[in-house]
């Protein structure tokens, strides 16, 4: 059977009772991809399934895959992103996508319709987001990006790193204020820690490859922030914004299923 097909017979088994409403969205989380040439396979039902929608990684696939990929997606989802798009990339993209925004610091790429905006954002709570150092701004960039088109609030708070800790302690109310907070860090990676020490919310640690020689391109701050003496600290991968942005997005939007407050 056709996918089409097997929607339709699902739909009909609900109708005359063989299947309750509860069954067949569990199926359906789980039905449908569509193929791009024979080079992908788009996820459509990644939303209803995860609560967020499949995103491009851009490193290592050529221009015109993945603007492909970005046309087929665009037919199903509200919002199309791609990460890691450098800028000459981008600039094959453009004609090859409309409407394609490029975030420059992010090295993100996404097509958003007209209304769409990261002012509005369309979940509860707040997401701040720390960087140590200036050199740490494209992962950090990176995770506010994604956590604002996926539709939260994100505070940003960037070059606050622990050689000159009065300039966190200056803005503690961004630490007080944060429902998630993501902390972004190169060279030893001791900003989450220092933080977490003075948050009363999770904490995801996210470790850079910025950093000399014995920083080992991101191992260094990676296992700093894996012994943290500080509880609540969550590590993602070195130089994974995006994986910190999702994961923050999960910890709000998930949060209902224990307060009760019917957070969306």
């Amino acid at each position: 059977m056709t996918q089409p097909e097997v929607i339709k017979s699902l739909l009909n088994a609900v109708a005359i009772g063989e299947v309750s409403p509860e069954a067949a969205l569990d199926k359906l989380k789980y039905l449908t991809f569509e193929p791009v040439e024979d080079f992908a396979r788009i996820d459509h039902h990644r939303t209803l399934r995860t609560g967020f929608p499949e995103v491009i990684w851009g490193e290592g696939k050529t221009p015109e895959q993945i603007a492909q990929i970005m046309n087929v997606m665009r037919q199903r989802s509200p919002i199309v992103m791609a990460t890691r798009i450098l800028p000459s990339v981008y600039a094959q993209l453009q004609a090859q996508v409309s409407d394609l925004k490029y975030y420059t610091s992010a090295r993100i790429c996404a097509v958003q319709p007209p209304t769409a905006s990261v002012t509005d954002p369309s979940h509860p709570g707040t997401i701040s987001i720390l960087s140590a150092g200036t050199a740490d701004l494209p992962v950090a960039e990176e995770a506010a990006v994604t956590a604002e088109l996926c539709g939260f609030q994100v505070k940003r708070l960037w070059d606050v790193g622990v050689a000159g800790i009065h300039r966190l302690l200056s803005n503690r109310h961004v630490i007080t204020e944060a429902n998630v907070l993501i902390v972004v860090a190169g060279m030893e990676g001791a900003l989450p820690s220092v933080v977490a020490g003075l948050a009363d919310c999770p904490v995801i640690a996210v470790p850079t490859s910025v950093g000399y020689g014995a920083n080992f391109g991101g191992l260094a701050p990676l296992l700093t922030m894996l012994n943290s003496c500080a509880a609540g600290v969550g590590v993602v991968n070195i130089d994974n914004g995006f994986g910190a942005a999702v994961l923050a997005g999960q910890i709000l939007r998930t949060a209902w299923r224990v307060s009760g407050e019917g957070m969306g």
